[in-house]
């Protein structure tokens, strides 16, 4: 997974936006699997890689509410 920040643009709040995105290409199956939350999307994958990466993106919110952080506020150091 990769994480990218861009500006808010002409956002009112003029906070920054980012977005944690997973894709997996493993999926030989025919089903496109996506997966939404409130900072992340997930794409692709056999069922089995789909719900690492769901597990993964999970985690990784818990760890952030428990920091009291939101993505868009940690270093890529701090995000790997």
């Amino acid at each position: 997974m990769r994480l990218r920040k861009k500006s808010a643009g002409g956002s009112k709040s003029g906070r920054k936006r980012a977005l944690l995105l997973g894709l997996g290409f493993d999926g030989k199956d025919g089903h496109l699997r996506v997966t939404r939350g409130e900072n992340y999307r997930l794409i692709g994958g056999s069922r089995e890689t789909h719900e690492v990466m769901q597990e993964k993106a999970v985690k990784f919110n818990e760890e952030l509410s428990r920091r009291g952080k939101r993505l868009a506020e940690i270093s890529g150091e701090e995000f790997h």
